[in-house]
């Protein structure tokens, strides 16, 4: 594990991750600062958290809303994916109940 600090709305923070991980964890970082500044900036959220939560549900509907570039899943979006993996474990689940009858 290594230690790099990173920037986030001004404050600093020391994190730990894998040597192998520290760019990801720099971008992300820095794609977290540009949000919840861009968020600070508009002036509309006032307080940290507040910001932090805005910045937070912003990211999760962007992640929720993607689709992958190709293959056979891309006409889904993630949320889709969820849903649909959701009713397979409900149908599963369904057809096996019985069976622990037998055990």
């Amino acid at each position: 594990m290594i230690q790099i600090d990173v920037t986030i709305m001004g404050q600093p923070y020391r994190l730990a991750c894998k040597e192998e991980e520290e760019r990801a964890l720099r971008e992300a970082a820095a794609f977290l600062d540009k949000k919840m500044t861009g968020i600070r900036d508009a002036g509309k959220v006032k307080g940290n958290d507040r910001i932090a939560v805005m910045a937070a549900l912003s990211m999760a509907a962007e992640f929720l809303s993607s689709k992958a570039p190709s293959g056979p899943l891309s006409s889904m979006s993630m949320l889709e994916v969820q849903e649909k993996i959701a009713a397979m474990h409900k149908v599963l689940d369904s057809a096996l109940t019985p069976q622990e009858i037998l055990f």
